[in-house]
């Protein structure tokens, strides 16, 4: 398989982003996160396909990742929603942007979208943006985790030096998450 490797400065420059703003990660805090989300919602991967788009040296794979919406925590995503990412194989050839998410058929999370089909991962935070929502093996709960699979137990502390991510505390429910999401929210309109 022929595999094409993309720079975070190269997929900037395609699709006309500044160099600086793609190839720094800082960890958005959860105000940050909820603050510059246009749309947040919990919703499960019903299809991922990717495509040659654009002529020339535009010429690119995107990939289309849809999703059926279980939940919409801010903004209208509809019945269904798809995030528009740069990066994908068609026929054989790949290419990889560091640090997207990668999302399967199957996958349940929550999104943090922000304009979508305008960057290469439409994401607040690129990979920040999305957490997984998994299934304790021994308890059976439902929890939170960030896209590295680490288990979410205080959104207080993201983006924090504190680490939010404590493995033996216990990992917040997708339940409690939203409610968190929803009354940072509404701290924000009350002021």
């Amino acid at each position: 398989m022929k595999k094409l490797r993309n720079l975070a400065f190269g997929a900037c420059l395609l699709l006309g982003l500044s160099a600086t703003r793609a190839t720094t990660v800082v960890p958005p805090t959860f105000d940050e996160l909820v603050g510059k989300a246009e749309l947040i919602f919990q919703g499960s991967v019903t299809s991922v396909r990717s495509q040659w788009v654009g002529e020339g040296a535009q010429r690119h794979i995107a990939s289309y990742v849809t999703f059926a919406v279980e939940d919409a925590v801010k903004g209208n995503p509809g019945a269904s929603y798809t995030l528009q990412m740069l990066g994908g194989t068609v026929d054989g050839e790949t290419m990889e942007v560091s640090e997207s998410p990668k999302f399967a058929v199957g996958d349940r999370d929550i999104l943090f979208v922000e304009h979508n089909g305008q960057q290469f991962v439409p994401l607040v935070g690129i990979m920040h943006g999305r957490f997984k929502i998994q299934r304790e093996a021994q308890t059976g709960r439902e929890i939170v985790a960030t896209n590295e699979g680490n288990r979410l137990t205080d959104p207080e502390q993201l983006g924090k030096q504190a680490n939010p991510f404590l493995q033996a505390a216990s990992a917040i429910s997708p339940v409690a998450f939203k409610e968190a999401i929803q009354m940072r929210l509404h701290k924000a309109q009350v002021k």
